[in-house]
């Protein structure tokens, strides 16, 4: 299969099992993951560690569902938040999406809410948790 952009070169053979030469020769695959070569990983990494609001996470998680199908979730763990560990911040399964991507865009945004705790705060808040009236 050809495809009109750049794509994500592959993982080395027993390193990843993120499905991507199934998901090429699948007729009709979802292959916007793909686009997600290491240099728009660095990127969008930087992107998340930089984040400035809870109105900007939810703009990021719109805008990679979008462009790249990744659908990311954050919201508070089933225990007491005490800190940004507390959180789930997880990614649904997808063919293409590569284990080490997996792993590096729920701690770029876990060091993103480090750096700007009012996020954290702002989340809370909107799952009612901080008992705000």
């Amino acid at each position: 299969m050809t495809v009109p952009f750049p794509i994500r070169q592959e993982c080395p053979p027993g390193a990843c099992i993120c499905d991507r030469d199934k998901l090429l020769e699948a007729p009709g695959g979802d292959i916007r993951i793909l686009k997600l070569t290491r240099d728009e990983e660095k990127k969008l990494v930087a992107r998340l560690e930089n984040l400035s609001s809870l109105d900007d996470l939810r703009h990021m998680q719109d805008r990679m569902h979008a462009l790249l199908g990744i659908s990311l979730t954050v919201a508070p763990g089933p225990n007491e938040v005490r800190t940004v560990r507390g959180l789930q911040i997880e990614i649904a399964n997808q063919p293409g999406l590569c284990n080490k991507t997996r792993q590096t865009i729920p701690a770029a945004i876990r060091r993103g809410l480090d750096r700007n705790p009012e996020i954290v705060f702002a989340l809370l808040d909107s799952y009612d948790l901080l008992g705000g009236n």
